[in-house]
């Protein structure tokens, strides 16, 4: 049994690791476990950059084997963004609704068909152990489009304007969103990566 530091304070994305990891030989930590409260820098211009400055910051904190995520919203017409930029594209405190409601601003008159974008998440693993498999990312992506206008009460975030299959995420039951999750896309990946390994 080995230990992986889930480099997250989400208890949800914990919650979901564990259930894509669990046929793995794995013991899951978080930074809590480990009473890590440093923070690690995101100065990258890419979720990859982000997720392997955060994989690398904590492994050598920690000395263990470490997965680390970025993750944002990419709208075509926006020419990507806000992208790196998904939680502070309103300044640095906003909240969830002044986020997606700038986003809907800079949006305004733009037609249905062209308000194509996609949610990202991009996991990096780092073995710190000398000798071991050289740092790797994985990327998981769900493509949609945004609304005119928020519709939804559940989830969080960019939810309320981000479209699949006629409904929006926040639309969703928890479930529902987990089958639809780019970053359950980007742990799955994770996962058949380990198995194969054996």
């Amino acid at each position: 049994m080995r230990t992986l530091l889930v480099a997250t304070g989400s208890a949800h994305k914990l919650v979901e690791l564990q259930r894509l990891f669990a046929d793995l030989p794995l013991t899951l930590v978080t930074l809590r476990d480990l009473k890590i409260t440093e923070e690690a820098p995101e100065s990258g211009e890419t979720f990859e950059e982000n997720a392997l400055q955060k994989a690398h910051f904590y492994a050598a904190a920690s000395g263990e084997w470490t997965l680390a995520d970025d993750s944002g919203l990419e709208v075509d017409a926006l020419n990507a963004a806000p992208g790196v930029y998904t939680r502070r594209y309103a300044g640095p405190n906003a909240t969830d609704q002044q986020n997606y409601d700038k986003l809907l601003d800079e949006l305004r008159g733009i037609p249905a068909e062209l308000r194509s974008a996609r949610f990202v998440c991009c996991m990096a693993l780092v073995d710190p152990a000398p000798g071991a498999l050289p740092p790797r990312t994985f990327r998981g992506e769900r493509r949609g489009h945004i609304t005119e206008a928020p519709r939804g009460a559940s989830g969080f975030g960019y939810d309320p304007i981000f479209e699949v299959d006629g409904r929006t995420m926040a639309e969703r039951t928890a479930e529902e969103k987990d089958q639809l999750s780019h970053r359950g896309a980007a742990a799955a990946l994770v996962a058949a990566a380990l198995r194969a390994e054996g």
